[in-house]
């Protein structure tokens, strides 16, 4: 049915809406540092989804739509040759996702030394 091809793309685009905020989202901090209440519990998800090799509750959601939807009904289409490669790369292994990982956490830590310093409230500022 048309209507679960379009449940499936929505979740497969919000899987990977969710992968880029939390590897991009802490930049979003340094402009918006209460925006930390958001992307810090979501980079931790998201590393920790990786590292221990769970499995995320989109996955499960998508592949319910993808079964109701008849499979592969939606070959071809932009969902199914960008996003699902990026989403679930072939040849992934359990020492790339624990990489994959320990990046997400290296790289927010980095943006979150910059997000604090720029909003330090105890930085004197010259005008």
């Amino acid at each position: 049915m048309k209507v679960y091809n379009i449940l499936t793309d929505a979740v497969v685009g919000a899987h990977f809406l969710f992968i880029v905020f939390v590897v991009c989202g802490g930049l979003l901090v340094i402009r918006w540092p209460r925006m930390a209440l958001v992307h810090l519990p979501s980079a931790i998800w998201g590393a920790a989804v990786e590292i221990f090799s769970w499995v995320c509750p989109l996955t499960p959601l998508e592949n319910y739509f993808r079964n109701l939807a008849g499979g592969s009904s939606y070959s071809g289409d932009f969902i199914l040759r960008y996003l699902i490669p990026v989403i679930y790369p072939e040849n992934l292994t359990s020492a790339i996702q624990q990489v994959l990982g320990a990046m997400v956490i290296f790289i927010n830590i980095i943006v979150y030394i910059i997000a604090y310093v720029k909003n330090d409230p105890r930085q004197t500022r010259i005008k």
